[in-house]
């Protein structure tokens, strides 16, 4: 290694390559300076070599064909260590030699040479054209998910869908092709994911900026930590709807309440301009009473007769009433305006705690914290489109509480109101983060499940009774034993949201004169 300082190595290497001359190439620039500063020389990274002998592997097992996919992965970075670390795996997974003799293909494998395709068990069906093209169609629904920043990536995409659809599909290549393509995928699910997460983090980072901003403003600090709940995972189209919702009314309490606080400000303003006018308005008539006050004072000495006082006095007696009436005048003009600004200010606290309310309760039941009628119907909606779009199944379960009635009558109203929100508290600690809570009305719930068939939303509805037998409620000292009767209803082609709502009250009634603490399905 030299004793020079890098700055004196570049200079010399400049000269070398002005003597030499050589084309101020980086390569040869690059072999100057080691040279000088006595640097090993590393050879040019050979990407194309490498990659062609990736290509060349054999892939015949899953090991191989997993470190074969990291050894392209390392090559395409220029990662000397990866592409050694891969190699050295792929070692371990080379298969023992066949016999000798042994020409004849095993059972269950397509000849082809080094690229037998080997069948997941003998007697698998074969690979037909519609089985390719249900892959095609698989690759391209992943399309919008993955992206298209990596350009490799959608060129392997391409070549693959490209040997898919083709009329005489050759099975060996598409696996070939399949093998490389999935381990390329698994990189690009990894950097999706990661995109992700740090897109959350940067809008929590965004949520928590707006409320540190607004520190002073309770409400808005509120409705912001509301918002870091609703985006926390798993995040999912229904999560993000409820984090818009609410995004939403932030923006209109924002709007709302700034031109309430322009609006006093504005008052405000004028209070103060009013008040500086007055104070000189007083100033001055402050000024001329002393100066009528002086000049009285003057002619009062020089007045012989108390008939030539008598005038000065009267002077005098009338300028302090107008000084006194002009300072009553200022003083509650002032004190209006101060309690129109005070008036204000408190319009806007009142309005502040209003639109917290409306914003609480517009969606949601205030007793169970399950979404009311009108969250329902928006749920309602939302799913039914995502059931249209997806052609996935969706289940809707309405529940009502056994003898809640006599529950009321032996133990109470406030009782009941506590069973209530055991039942909803309960519900969603057994539900997925894709169901949906709605209370329906008294003691009626409505469940929404998608993705979900017949059997699993009965089954899903039997759950929950079965945790609320292990989770009594409590009135008092006194276990209460909560039991619910449901039907369940799967959402049937072009029907409405309400008439599955119907049909599983109607089936929830069936349970009911059934014995009760039953599920019947529509």
């Amino acid at each position: 290694m030299s004793d020079k300082k890098p700055f004196e190595i570049a200079r010399e290497t400049l000269k070398q390559l002005t003597a030499g001359k050589l084309l101020p190439t980086p390569l040869n620039y690059q072999k100057i300076y080691n040279e000088i500063a006595g640097i090993p020389q590393m050879p040019q990274f050979p990407m194309e070599t490498l990659r062609d002998i990736a290509q060349a592997l054999p892939t015949k097992t899953p090991g191989q064909q997993k470190q074969r996919g990291l050894l392209e992965y390392a090559i395409d970075r220029m990662n000397w260590d990866g592409v050694k670390a891969a190699l050295v795996a792929y070692g371990g997974f080379v298969p023992p030699p066949a016999e000798a003799g042994s020409g004849a293909a095993s059972p269950g494998t397509l000849p082809g040479g080094a690229g037998d395709t080997t069948l997941l068990s003998q007697g698998a069906p074969a690979l037909t054209p519609e089985f390719f093209k249900q892959v095609g169609r698989m690759i391209e629904f992943l399309q919008p998910a993955l992206g298209n920043d990596d350009a490799r990536f959608m060129e392997q995409t391409d070549t693959l869908l490209k040997a898919v659809k083709k009329p005489d599909v050759d099975a060996v290549q598409v696996k070939q092709l399949l093998v490389s393509y999935s381990d390329r995928l698994s990189f690009v699910a990894e950097d999706q994911a990661e995109i992700r997460k740090t897109l959350l983090k940067l809008l929590h980072l965004v949520f928590e900026n707006i409320g540190e901003l607004s520190i002073d403003n309770q409400w808005l600090s509120g409705q912001m930590d509301a918002l870091k709940a609703a985006s926390g995972p798993p995040l999912t189209l229904r999560r993000l709807d409820e984090v818009e919702r609410k995004l939403k009314d932030v923006i209109f309490k924002q709007k709302d309440a700034k031109g309430h606080a322009v609006q006093a400000q504005e008052d405000m303003r004028k209070m103060l301009a009013t008040f500086v006018e007055r104070l000189s308005q007083i100033t001055q008539s402050t000024g001329n009473f002393h100066a009528k006050l002086e000049e009285s004072a003057r002619l009062i000495e020089q007045a012989k007769t108390i008939t030539e006082i008598a005038p000065v006095l009267k002077e005098v007696v009338g300028a302090t009433r107008d000084m006194a009436y002009d300072s009553k005048v200022s003083r509650d003009e002032l004190v209006a305006m101060r309690e129109r600004a005070q008036a204000t200010e408190t319009e806007i606290a009142k309005l502040h705690q209003e639109l917290d309310r409306v914003s609480a309760q517009s969606r949601h039941d205030s007793l169970t914290g399950a979404l009311n009628r009108k969250g329902l119907d928006e749920a309602m909606e939302r799913e039914v489109s995502n059931v249209r779009r997806k052609e996935t199944p969706l289940c809707v379960s309405l529940l009502d509480i056994d003898n809640f009635k006599q529950l009321n009558d032996s133990l109470g109203h406030a009782v009941g109101d506590n069973a209530l929100a055991h039942l909803a508290t309960v519900a969603r600690e057994c539900m997925r983060p894709q169901d949906t809570l709605a209370r329906y009305g008294g003691e009626e719930f409505v469940i929404l499940m998608p993705d979900t068939a017949m059997e699993k939303g009965i089954e899903a509805m039997t759950r929950l009774q079965r945790e609320l037998t292990k989770r009594f409620f409590l009135a008092g000292e006194d276990k209460v034993l909560i039991t619910f009767s449901a039907g369940v209803a799967q959402l049937a082609t072009d029907e409405k949201g309400s008439d599955a709502i119907r049909r599983a009250d109607q089936s929830m009634y069936l349970a009911k004169r059934s014995g009760k603490n039953r599920v019947v399905g529509s």
